[in-house]
This record gives structure tokens, sequence and C-alpha cells, in this order.
């Protein structure tokens, strides 16, 4: 494990500065990266960045780092029991199949976003609502603030709905993706597609 004092030195050291390719490079000391590196949440600015694996442990919630940065986590967990009516999704305000919820520490409330042609977009969540999910799906409160989400897909052929908590920098690459794709009001077919594969990928590691 990388010293924190000194990963704490070589991010005062060091000059940030532009690279020639996006992710080659921490975003908080410069030191190179692999493709597949960590992530931290701003959480003043409400940025993703990308983090060497020494900043990444420096800002875990076992780490030395302040508050203004997290790690996100790597969890993945299925809750295929979790008590969610038509009723209440559509109380949900989300007019698409899929939707992300995570809470704001820096408002002090839940924040809902759901995938579409511009990005992702925030629904005026109805916090009674919320509650009443809560309520019924206590487990639900182990959700790590600003870092991990609650990723829903509604089901109503199925008479339910998909739920997983995932890592926040997970559903901000779904979002990529279908922003990338979306055509018409639903998404599409290609959309649709996107969403049976990444969904299976996300069913395969809460397993």
């Amino acid at each position: 494990m990388s010293d924190p004092l000194a990963v704490l030195q070589r991010i005062r050291e060091t000059r940030p500065r532009r690279w020639e390719r996006a992710g080659e490079s921490c975003e908080l000391c410069c030191e190179p990266i692999p493709e597949e590196h960590g992530h931290l949440v701003d959480i003043e600015a409400r940025n993703l960045m990308c983090a060497c694996r020494g900043c990444y442990l420096l800002f875990t919630s076992e780490g030395a780092g302040g508050a203004h940065f997290r790690s996100v986590p790597d969890r993945y967990r299925s809750f295929p029991g979790l008590e969610l009516s038509p009723l209440q999704w559509d109380s949900l305000q989300v007019p698409v199949s899929v939707a992300f919820f995570f809470l704001n520490s820096s408002l002090g409330r839940v924040a809902a976003f759901y995938p579409g042609p511009a990005g992702a977009t925030e629904s005026e969540l109805p916090l009674d609502t919320w509650e009443e999910v809560l309520e019924a799906n206590p487990e639900l409160d182990s959700i790590q603030p600003d870092v991990e989400a609650f990723l829903v897909r509604a089901r109503p052929d199925r008479g339910g709905a998909d739920c997983f908590v995932v890592p926040i920098d997970a559903c901000y690459e779904l979002v990529g993706h279908l922003r990338r794709l979306w055509r018409g009001f639903d998404g599409g077919r290609e959309a649709h597609d996107l969403l049976d594969s990444f969904f299976a990928r996300v069913r395969e590691r809460a397993r």
C-alpha cells in the first residue's frame, strides 16, 4: 500500500498538466495510471476523477484523506426481493425505465437521475416516496453517500424491477454510452440492447 504522507506530498509538489490521452494520468498527482484504474468523487465540484492507486487508497473510508474527495468503491449488490411497486415507480416521476439514486452529502438529500439524449437528467424526487422505499427496504441505508448509487430498471412486463447497489462511476458510464445511442423518446433498439448487456454484467458482478 502506498504511504499516505508520500502521496499527499506528491499531490502538493506536482503541477497539474494536460496529457495527450485522457485517462493516462492521475488527476490529483499526475502519476501515470493503467487503463483499469480507480475513481474519486470531488464532493465540492461533483466531478469524477481518475486516480492512481495511492491517491485512491488515500481517500477510502479507511484512508487518511480529508472530506474533499472520496474513493468510489467496487461493491455490486443485488436486491431481487426489493419492494418497489409500479405505483411507487410512477410517483418517482422518472419518464424512462432506468434511473439511479444517491445521497448527495453537499445538499443533504437523495438525488435521482435518469439517462437520455442530453446525458444524465435530474428528476425532482418526491422525498415521501423515497422514504416509503427506504422504510420497506432498510438495507438501502447501507449505501455510501456520493460514491454508491441505487440503480433501478423498471420491468413492467415482469411486474417488478431490477435493483442493484453499484459504484457511482458505473452509472455515469451507462449514461455516457446511452447518450451516444439514444434515439426517439424511449432510446430505441440499440439503447435497449445496451441496457440488456449492461444489466447482465451488473447482475454477474453482484453475485
